[in-house]
């Protein structure tokens, strides 16, 4: 079986990172880099508001950095763009062995960091090295732990070395952080940047120019950029925690934009569509909510129960009612705009609360005569759901399960508790059912099969009813390793349309983003990779 399924600590430590990071919880960093007031602001010069600094932009490093001002200012080798597909972008080509373990990164030439210096193979390795030297930190990356070599082949062309196949290593070198570039300027003299950066030094199309830890973040176009430079001349970022206080500051006219997840209420946006005043958008499916069943759990372990659940619940009603229609009913656990997920076949469920109860009566689960709760063996068809308290969507849609199934006499106990314990809970599988979404682009489909087959996170303990689950594993354990692209994607197609079948797994809705902007801003686009900075080709006449 694959290395990656034996990281399950470090892997729990992106998990935790990462749903904190979306959670735009905590409280900012200190900074290195503190130029004091903006005593000028430019006309060229589009402002947005985030609930957190920007952190001190070190590429290999983590929280409190923010993910969309990292990709401002540091690249990678590959690109994530629209429906998966991988393009060039440091790297103008690239070629891999046929046996999967190889591969050689043409570089692109003539591109500098902001500071004038060259960008080539030697820093490439430099940067590989930083981060493979503190592998502890970043193994949760699944090609990281098989690294076996790094080489300048010559001074455009760099060869990464694997000590065994792993497909997903292409599709991970688009992510935002670590394997992002830092010019020499940048490094500490011991060259260990997990003690920090010396300047944030990048070859992106954004400069950091003022910065006041907690207040704001001014970034001015590189001039040296080797791409399209960008219409604007400056970003600026204010820090406001509160989002109430960014919406009243939007309507003010003191912020151009506002986007991502969770940095504005979905009864705000509306509200604010609604005036006509603003231009809006919402993005393309991002993720996938879930609601994950505990097969452990005695009243769970029947897959009747479970599709009697998944059946007993008006889903689209649900979505739209709670979402205001921002977001949309899923019928699979993934968005179908992912890499290999656009072929999986599984049973799409429509309500059918008599089809519930049906299911229920032949799992053996009765409704004794003038009770409101099944039983069975004396004992009642209760279930606890989990949700973060802090997430309103979550808690309004538990509520919206206990009374649904109430009707198909089923006794559903919610229970709201802190992201932390709710991660912490579902890793220890102390759980009945959880809430759970997915990471996105350009993280999916590997890094949920492989969270799936983790032991110690949840969901490889929560599955463990399944008749085929040890087929699902070795699946899961070879889908990552195949080089041959037709055998992926069948793989890809039974293990995602299995897991969804047996019904441990329930599609909830798909997580969209959404910005709202003012009249005068134009050419706004999401970036497909869920974490990458949304400015490319923006612009606003003032």
């Amino acid at each position: 079986m694959s290395n990656i399924l034996n990281k399950k600590q470090p892997l729990f430590t992106f998990v935790i990172v990462f749903i904190l990071s979306l959670s735009l919880l905590g409280c900012s960093s200190e900074s290195i880099n503190n130029s004091g007031d903006s005593s000028s602001e430019s006309e060229n010069m589009l402002t947005f508001a985030w609930p957190r600094d920007s952190g001190d932009l070190n590429p290999h490093l983590y929280n409190p950095s923010q993910l969309f001002a990292q990709s401002m200012v540091f690249e990678p080798l590959v690109s994530y763009q629209e429906d998966g597909e991988l393009k060039p972008h440091l790297a103008e080509s690239w070629e891999i062995s046929d046996d999967g373990r190889e591969y050689i990164f043409n570089l692109r030439q003539n591109v500098k960091f902001s500071d004038g210096t060259v960008f080539n193979a030697q820093v490439v390795k430099k940067n590989f090295d930083a981060i493979l030297n503190n592998i502890d930190l970043h193994s949760w990356l699944g090609f990281i732990p098989k690294v076996a070599q790094t080489e300048v082949v010559d001074e455009y062309t760099f060869k990464l070395t694997l000590t065994e196949s792993y497909y997903p290593t292409i599709q991970e070198l688009a992510v935002v952080r670590p394997v992002r570039f830092l010019g020499e300027a940048g490094f500490p003299e011991d060259g260990d940047t997990s003690k920090g950066i010396t300047t944030p030094v990048g070859t992106g199309p954004w400069v950091l120019d003022e910065y006041k830890v907690d207040e704001y973040a001014i970034f001015k176009r590189n001039e040296n950029y080797w791409g399209e430079l960008p219409s604007e001349e400056k970003i600026k970022v204010k820090v406001i925690p509160d989002a109430e206080t960014r919406v009243l500051a939007f309507e003010k006219g003191e912020l151009d934009l506002v986007y991502g997840e969770g940095v504005i209420s979905l009864d705000s946006f509306k509200q604010l569509e609604s005036t006509g005043s603003y231009e809006t958008s919402i993005s393309e499916p991002i993720a996938t909510r879930q609601l994950v069943m505990n097969t452990n759990k005695e009243q769970l372990s029947d897959i009747r129960v479970r599709q009697a659940l998944h059946y007993g619940f008006n889903k689209e009603a649900m979505v739209e009612g709670v979402t205001s229609g921002l977001e949309e009913k899923a019928d699979y656990i993934l968005p179908t705009n992912f890499p290999y997920t656009s072929n999986v076949r599984a049973t799409t469920v429509n309500y059918d609360s008599e089809k519930a109860k049906q299911l229920l009566d032949e799992a053996g689960w009765k409704l004794p005569k003038g009770k409101d709760i099944r039983e069975k063996d004396g004992q009642p068809l209760e279930i606890e759901l989990m949700y973060n308290s802090a997430e309103s969507i979550q808690k309004t849609m538990a509520e919206t399960l206990q009374s649904e199934w109430a009707g198909i006499g089923v006794k559903l106990n919610i229970a709201g508790v802190e992201l932390t314990t709710q991660v912490e809970r579902f890793k220890a599988n102390e759980f009945d059912m959880n809430f759970f979404s997915n990471y996105g682009a350009p993280y999916d489909p590997h890094t949920f099969v492989n969270i799936v087959a983790t032991e110690g996170f949840g969901f490889r303990e929560s599955i463990s009813a399944y008749p085929n689950k040890e087929e699902l594993l070795t699946q899961i354990a070879e889908v990552q390793q195949t080089t041959d692209e037709n055998e992926r994607q069948i793989l890809y197609t039974e293990i995602l349309g299995s897991l969804q079948e047996q019904g441990a797994i329930v599609p909830i809705s798909y997580i969209k983003q959404v910005a709202i902007y003012q009249k005068n801003v134009s050419n706004f686009t999401f970036p497909a990779n869920r974490d990458e900075h949304p400015f490319t080709g923006i612009s606003i006449e003032k």
